[in-house]
């Protein structure tokens, strides 16, 4: 992961809500494609055809995302092709892609967008005014 869970960076990084999570951790791919079988998998990479909206995300979806430098093993995008999606980019060799926590947090929050948000606050108040 490059960091542990229990990092101090964690919180300056804006993660103080860390003890709210669910979070599992895997000893590697296989073990989490082995615990979550019969999983929705959608794989995130520059190299899809389809882009991420235009994609029905059903329940029981996993978004997976590979490193920054490396992105996901081409055999398994290729084994997975109708699996993959791109965030459209600008086109130019020299832009990669966006960063990783960007590019997740777009991702999640289109599944979500397309669930409804669910267990999600959906509104926000003012502190000194009503919207009323």
């Amino acid at each position: 992961m490059g960091f542990t869970p229990t990092d101090k960076h964690l919180k300056r990084a804006g993660l103080d809500y860390w003890h709210l999570l669910d979070i599992t951790f895997y000893e590697n791919l296989d073990e989490f494609f082995r615990i979550n079988e019969g999983g929705n998998f959608y794989y995130y990479t520059t190299k899809a055809l389809n882009t991420y909206y235009e994609v029905s995300y059903p329940d029981n979806t996993y978004l997976i995302f590979g490193r920054e430098d490396a992105g996901l093993p081409e055999e398994l995008l290729y084994n997975n092709r109708e699996r993959c999606v791109r965030i459209p980019m600008v086109n130019n060799e020299a832009a990669r892609s966006l960063n990783l926590s960007n590019s997740a947090a777009i991702g999640a929050y289109e599944v979500l967008r397309q669930w409804g948000f669910p267990k999600l606050k959906n509104y926000g108040k003012l502190t000194q005014y009503d919207w009323e």
